[in-house]
């Protein structure tokens, strides 16, 4: 045989072979996770087609979309990975095939044909006409369907609205599906340390004294939601906690129940199980175990002598009041091990599980600090007799949902809660506030969140200029807000498990409001109050909230004249050891407005990008014409970059409604905060700045004028949809987390990216 004959053989013979190896782990969920999963993971997929991970693939896609406020009776639970194991189980509950027909037969390969159909021209705006929203309204056609819908939606194609594959990634794709859509399994084992640790803590969570049953009971609760990473463990490892039907050393067998806290219906057993599918930021709440966790936790609930006399069961009622199930722990040993890690509680409940969360976020103001009450200062932890009078009055509505009787059940809530906070009231008039109220165990004690529109984030520090409102939790509080969006809120629950979720988390972030005014001089506090609660707000004070304590003094001896700044100021300087994130860019005190130690070319940046932050739109109109959470990638040196968050916070006369969000609108008082960092799960736009060019691209903004003066600046640095590397610069962003935040790295989402 001729040598080139012979070379020729072999190189199709090793082509032939390349092609037989192709791998779904190795070749083809790399590519879903550099295109896809930025739309298509957790609940908010769209036709809940979620390509994070080979079973969610094979799950498919189904018409109906989890987020329904409106719905009368309550969906099925549809959660990968614990609803339903395997095809057919899933074509059970509705979902269709997305590679059923193989080859360009498949849903999956006529959906990507159609992108490819209709490139995007290079960095334009996208067609007007073209809606892109997350409330825009899918089809999710089925494949007899799909001739029909790419008729009438020739534009919709994956990826959607977006820069599509490069030629690489479309063949392969195409390979894989012609060979029949294989997915090899891909089995995430512990390493030794870890698998060391897993058996430490399922050994103190399956003890079955009834003590340690309780406690196992209450920590399954408040981790259930937890990406658990375990010291010393592989990097990228996380683990979740759940109830299975198998011990230890068995094959985890999860139990599924519309709640952590509704009953398994058989026995069952704590197990640690490894997280199989991609990290998304938004869904990725981080905590940590490993030996001092465990200490602590023996330390904090085991060591004292209390009893339990008789283990609680399971229902609504024992769902509805926390206080009453868990009584026989010591309220203390709760609300120090949640204040242990406050970042991850209030993560579970500001930033959420669920990607959609207007159901809390619709009654947080977009920018605000959070503290917390010093246990030792909490009289539900310090009287008993307290205690026992009102944890009856601190049960949570939303268990039940009927919808005829939705209003008498609300009524019953509000009179307890109104007789709840009537002694609260009683109770803490006996002593001014002091500072010594105010825990400051370490670096979680200091707290900020950023709320944009139906997301939000939180962070330890105080960032931001001072803020209108700060939130001031008790354990009463923390644990409620817990519960209430955390542990009882069912996302595939009804109107009626929905409203109840909202209105009572209204009142929740009122009191927190309220307790936070005990440490400002009394003759201020309704003044303030009103500021809050302005207009329309007026009227929420009068027929909803109780009213505050006006004549109990302070202790703190803060100014008549604008004492929340004079607090803040105080804080700042009491407190500066453990605030996580000192801020000079927010609020510069000197000539030096940068932070310390960081690249001269980035001192200089942030020396002019300060002068945009915390002005309001009234002295920089463009601020109306930013989205809700930007990113800043700026470019120094030899092919370094940072990234920045530029946030709009929105003013509101108050956030007391359901409803009427744009008529509660302050335009002329919103403000930016520019902070480093990604602080936010879901940029709505990208800037790529070189270093030199920064003050241009401040003075930019700052000669912008309301309307249109935005676009210049978008069409010199923004990073628009059809960007011909708009994915290398979006996925530079999951690249610059696992850089410098490691184990809170994920990948963002971008179903919230406008069309500037």
């Amino acid at each position: 045989m001729p040598l080139r004959l012979f070379l020729f053989v072999l190189l199709a013979l090793g082509a032939v072979a390349r092609a037989e190896e192709l791998s779904y782990r190795r070749d083809v969920q790399p590519i879903f996770t550099a295109k896809c999963v930025a739309c298509h993971a957790c609940y908010d997929s769209p036709c809940q087609l979620n390509l994070g991970s080979g079973e969610g693939v094979q799950r498919g896609a189904h018409k109906r979309p989890v987020y329904n406020g409106l719905r009368t009776e309550a969906e099925e639970p549809s959660r990968l990975f614990l609803d339903a194991e395997g095809e057919a189980a899933w074509r059970r509950k509705g979902f269709h095939s997305v590679l059923e027909g193989g080859g360009q037969a498949a849903l999956l390969a006529r959906m990507l044909e159609l992108g490819r159909r209709q490139p995007l021209e290079h960095n334009a705006r996208l067609p007007e006409d073209l809606e892109i929203g997350i409330g825009r309204q899918n089809s999710c056609p089925l494949p007899g369907e799909f001739e029909a819908f790419a008729r009438d939606n020739p534009r919709a194609g994956m990826p959607f609205a977006v820069t599509g594959l490069t030629d690489g990634e479309y063949a392969i794709l195409k390979q894989w599906l012609a060979q029949g859509a294989p997915v090899d399994a891909a089995p995430l084992e512990p390493s030794p340390a870890e698998a060391a640790q897993i058996a430490d803590w399922e050994r103190l969570l399956n003890a079955q004294d009834k003590r340690s049953r309780l406690v196992a009971r209450w920590l399954y609760e408040h981790l259930f939601l937890a990406h658990l990473h375990i010291e010393g463990g592989a990097p990228g490892h996380f683990f979740q906690l759940v109830r299975s039907r198998t011990p230890a050393g068995q094959p985890v067998e999860p139990i599924a129940t519309r709640r952590a806290n509704d009953d398994p219906g058989s026995d069952f057993y704590y197990r640690l199980r490894p997280i199989r599918d991609v990290i998304v930021h938004k869904t990725h709440i981080t905590y940590p175990l490993g030996p001092q966790k465990l200490a602590r936790v023996r330390e904090l609930f085991l060591a004292g002598d209390w009893q339990v006399v008789e283990l609680p069961g399971y229902g609504a009622q024992r769902r509805a009041n926390p206080f009453e199930t868990f009584a026989a722990i010591p309220p203390e040993a709760r609300y120090r091990f949640m204040l242990d890690n406050a970042e991850y509680f209030v993560r579970t409940f500001i930033r959420g599980p669920v990607c959609r969360g207007q159901i809390a976020t619709d009654v947080i103001r977009d920018h605000f600090w959070t503290l917390f009450q010093a246990p030792e200062q909490d009289r539900y932890l310090t009287d008993s007799q307290y205690r026992s009078e009102v944890s009856p009055l601190l049960a949570l509505p939303g268990q039940l949902d009927d919808i005829a009787g939705l209003w008498s059940l609300w009524g019953t809530y509000m009179d307890r809660l109104k007789r709840y906070e009537n002694l609260r009231r009683q109770a803490y008039a006996e002593r001014p506030a002091e500072w010594a109220d105010l825990w400051s165990g370490n670096d979680n004690a200091l707290l900020t969140v950023f709320r944009q529109h139906d997301s939000a984030s939180v962070r330890k520090g105080l960032i931001g200029t001072v803020p209108q409102t700060l939130w001031w939790l008790d354990f009463p509080l923390f644990e409620r807000t817990y519960y209430q969006l955390v542990v009882n809120f069912d996302v595939f629950g009804n109107l009626s498990h929905q409203l109840q979720t909202r209105l009572y988390f209204d009142l929740i972030r009122n009191g927190a409001e309220q307790n936070f005014l005990r440490l400002l001089p009394a003759g201020t506090r309704q003044a303030i109050l009103d500021s809050w609660y302005e207009n329309s707000g007026q009227l929420k004070l009068w027929l909803a909230y109780t009213e505050i304590d006006g004549q109990t003094p302070s202790a703190l001896g803060l100014p008549q004249h604008q004492p929340i700044r004079s607090f803040a100021a105080h804080l700042l300087e009491r407190h500066a050891a453990i605030n996580a994130r000192p801020d000079p860019l927010n609020r510069c005190r000197s000539a030096h407005c940068h932070r310390p130690g960081v690249a001269r070319e980035l001192q200089y940046a942030e020396q002019a990008l300060s002068h945009l932050a915390g002005r309001p739109a009234a002295s920089l109109p463009v601020v109306l014409e930013l989205p809700e959470a930007s990113l800043l990638r700026i470019e120094y040196g030899e092919g370094r970059r940072e990234i920045y968050s530029l946030l709009r916070n929105r003013a509101h006369s108050n956030v007391a409604f359901i409803f009427g969000e744009q008529l509660r609108h302050q335009p002329g008082l919103d403000s930016l905060t520019l902070y480093p960092g990604v602080l936010s799960s879901y940029p709505n736009f990208l800037f790529n700045v070189r270093a030199e060019e920064v003050p241009a691209f401040v003075a930019a903004l700052e000669q912008a004028r309301a309307g249109t003066g935005l676009a210049a600046v978008v069409e010199r640095w923004g990073i628009r949809r059809s960007h011909p590397e708009f994915w290398r610069y979006f996925n530079d962003l999951s690249a610059w987390l696992r850089e410098t935040e490691p184990l809170e790295a994920g990948v963002l989402d971008m179903n919230r990216y406008q069309n500037l």
